[in-house]
């Protein structure tokens, strides 16, 4: 099979890989589309995998083809989205069923071959059924779209709050979405330039350079970037006793001013973190509700999607994000 191999850092090889061997509850997925995150552009650039070679890749969608185990024929044929994250099901915090906060899990994509290939194998149990309604380019996106809503799910929006998003990535215009969806009586998109508006304009929600102007005027905001920046600013925005939700991941480590301390002890701030999403296998779940979002249009995903390059150019696909060549919202990468 064709696959995409990082050999070492920034050494990324389009080659020829063996199908994957698959066994136990195990399945083998046909890659119909993958999705490339903003993680991804340091995991393959600058930092690495957890091991080398790696096929990368976390977000994707595809079709069943094989089964190690009978039990599992059922599944064979089906199109299917996959919640990359392997839990371990022992520590205390699968236990509760929390496995997005699992203390050994392993991850599709990063410590293990993800769907930057033709095939890849996955557990039955991470695979989520597909309905008609929804192709795999927004399938491909069920796992970002699920980060937006474990977000908003973890700042227990109240019909009529105003809702600020600092940053204009995929996930940042999902949690927009998703606060919108939960009854926020005011959303802003709080944005570095111009380059986004359109997006903004097409999904009906409030844009705004720079944030300057808006004041303490929101009951929660989400730091969708990760920089020191983005975190005073969204600090900046938040009401008095008002919420600041953490979802960017950092670029680098972070220092809170003097100020910016006293604004969170002296307004009485909320911070909290949010990490990943709620799966669950067949029970429902986050992703459930994403699908459910989709299939009634509530959810845009398809509105995300700036650009889609077939499977031998994906490199430009990284390239054009890591270089910021052009704007872009959501990159996909057709492997059909």
């Amino acid at each position: 099979m064709k696959a995409y191999e990082l050999v070492a850092v920034n050494d990324l090889r389009y080659t020829e890989r063996t199908v994957p061997e698959i066994k136990g509850d195990w399945v083998l997925v046909k890659v119909a589309a993958s999705g490339i995150c903003s993680s991804d552009i340091p995991r393959i650039f600058k930092k690495g995998t957890y091991h080398f070679p790696t096929i990368p890749g976390h977000e994707f969608s595809g079709r069943v083809v094989a089964v190690a185990d009978e039990q599992n024929e059922k599944w064979i044929g089906k199109r299917v989205g996959i919640f990359p994250l392997i839990p371990c099901k022992q520590c205390p915090r699968c236990l509760e069923k929390r496995y997005e906060m699992c203390e050994n899990y392993n991850y599709l994509g990063s410590r293990c071959d993800g769907g930057f290939a033709e095939y890849v194998s996955v557990p039955a149990w991470n695979l989520i059924e597909l309905p008609q309604e929804i192709g795999f380019v927004e399938a491909a996106m069920l796992e970002p779209l699920s980060v937006a809503l474990h977000c908003i799910n973890r700042a227990e929006i109240k019909k009529g709050d105003a809702v600020a998003v600092v940053g204009t990535g995929m996930i940042a215009f999902a949690v927009a979405q998703w606060a919108a969806i939960q009854g926020a009586s005011r959303v802003c998109m709080i944005a570095r330039n111009q380059n986004k508006r359109e997006i903004a304009e097409k999904l009906g929600i409030e844009y705004n350079i720079g944030g300057d102007r808006q004041g303490d005027a929101f009951e929660v905001v989400v730091e969708a970037v990760g920089t020191q920046e983005a975190l005073n600013t969204a600090i900046s925005l938040a009401k008095a006793g008002g919420k600041v939700v953490l979802m960017g991941n950092p670029y680098s480590d972070m220092t809170i001013e003097q100020n910016t301390y006293w604004r969170i002890l002296r307004q009485q701030l909320c911070v909290l973190g949010t990490w990943n999403s709620s799966f669950d296998g067949p029970n429902r779940s986050e992703w459930h509700l994403v699908l459910d979002a989709l299939k009634t249009k509530r959810l845009r995903a398809d509105l995300l999607v700036t650009h889609i390059f077939p499977k031998e150019r994906l490199a430009e696909g990284l390239d054009l994000m890591k270089n910021n060549s052009e704007p872009y919202c959501k990159v996909m990468i057709n492997w059909s």
